[in-house]
């Protein structure tokens, strides 16, 4: 059947059988269907949903229209993935602790989408760092090390890879049958045994209420489960930036902060703790969440989690002594200049969608598939939600090239974060667990 076809049917609301996906995903694979009909696929299907059916058919389709990995270790293969969001560092220091705790973790990440942060483009500030190793590379560090962060290769879920460049750029990111394809196409070639999700909502999240997000996460919890991956999701706030940083050599800093146990951001800390402690009892490498949570931290204090952090940046081609020389070797912009709020009070509130859009405006993102990124603009020392600002506490730190770039990025802060003055009350980080 021809593409056109296919995306009139879909358009025109009607159901797609599992041969009619497998035949459009695989003209995506071979390169026979182009960009403009993939974005009008994207489209249809965003405005016109996908069955259960439908999406469990577009997930298997897109995992096999690559390699499927499978493992032979001694011990549980498990993984996380977030719906993205604004300062998400998370991934950066899971991995490391899972791995430090007993787990093998073979991440395959993405890029910007969006408003949102990409982990490879954070990873992609360490110098030779190989986001797009190759196979054999990627399983031996997984033996190796315990743990790698990696990109899509050619020969992972390579249909994906094509779709999600387009939707990034075609308005069509905020789709649940398309979020759930994508996120388990990858995850499902990875051969893993266990999967968490981090299904953000808020503001700055892509799934804006607590009813998307759970929505996602069922959707999300039953293709995996139903495709023979054990996976449970929990529901975390994303109505304020995540951690003290936002933008990628500036959030690969605080990771590296976080490992070392200095300047741990607590909502950060809540998020991390809690994927990791839930998967841990998932894989029943642990019995219950305090023993789980206690083994989790000791592996941060021990330096344990730094270790497999180092191992895994120097396996995959980084700086051998990344860790101990990371301000060295990571990128920093010529400016880095505070921004004041314009009277005294307490931040009780911040539009992070605008905020990740600044970043953007900041070249730490991307409005195409093609464009480079500056890694190392962005914002630190941000506030948080409750904070008290004055004249001598700012909002942030703008991280910036030109003092034109300064300027847009302070109005954005000065309009995005909102001040008053009663000290607000602090909502749950974590909201609810999936299973």
């Amino acid at each position: 059947m021809l593409p056109q076809e296919l995306i009139r049917k879909k358009r025109d609301k009607q159901e797609l059988s599992f041969d009619e996906i497998k035949t459009f995903i695989n003209g995506v694979t071979e390169g026979s269907i182009a960009d403009c009909q993939i974005g009008a696929m994207t489209m249809a299907i965003y405005l016109n949903g996908l069955s259960k059916a439908e999406t469990t058919a577009l997930t298997l389709n897109m995992r096999d229209s690559g390699d499927v990995l499978h493992w032979d270790l001694d011990a549980p293969v498990a993984d996380k993935h977030s719906s993205g969001g604004v300062g998400d560092k998370v991934s950066l220091m899971l991995a490391p602790i899972l791995a430090a705790c007993g787990l093998y973790v073979p991440m395959i990440s993405g890029r910007g989408l969006g408003h949102t942060g990409g982990t490879l483009d954070k990873l992609e500030s360490i110098p030779n760092y190989q986001t797009c190793p190759g196979n054999e590379i990627f399983k031996e560090t997984v033996k190796e090390v315990g743990c790698a962060i990696i990109g899509q290769t050619g020969n992972l879920a390579p249909a994906d890879k094509k779709i999600y460049a387009v939707r990034d750029v075609s308005a069509t990111v905020e789709s649940i049958p398309l979020i759930t394809a994508s996120i388990l196409s990858k995850k499902l070639a990875a051969g893993l045994d266990y999967l968490i999700m981090d299904l953000k909502c808020g503001n700055g999240a892509f799934m804006g209420s607590i009813e998307d997000a759970r929505t996602l996460a069922r959707s999300i919890v039953n293709v995996a489960n139903a495709a023979g991956t054990n996976t449970k999701a929990l529901l975390t706030d994303m109505n304020q930036v995540l951690g003290y940083t936002a933008g990628n050599a500036l959030e690969v800093m605080e990771t590296i902060e976080y490992l070392q146990n200095v300047n741990v951001n607590p909502r950060l800390h809540a998020i991390t703790k809690s994927l990791a402690s839930h998967l841990l009892v998932q894989a029943k490498i642990f019995s219950d969440l305090k023993a789980a949570q206690i083994a989790v931290q000791k592996s941060i204090d021990s330096g344990a989690a730094l270790e497999k952090f180092a191992k895994m940046v120097a396996k995959l081609g980084g700086p051998a002594d990344f860790v101990e020389k990371a301000r060295d070797y990571l990128p920093c912009s010529e400016l880095k200049l505070p921004v004041f709020a314009e009277r005294e009070g307490y931040v009780k509130a911040m539009d992070t969608r605008a905020l990740g859009l600044s970043i953007i405006e900041l070249k730490g993102g991307r409005t195409s598939p093609e464009q480079s990124i500056d890694h190392a603009t962005g914002y630190s020392s941000f506030c948080q939600i409750g904070d008290y600002v004055d004249a001598s506490t700012p909002l942030a730190f703008v991280h910036a090239r030109t003092e034109d770039d300064y300027e847009k990025a302070k109005a954005a802060l000065l309009a995005d974060i909102k001040i008053g003055d009663i000290a607000p009350m602090i909502g749950k980080t974590v909201f609810e667990v999936i299973e």
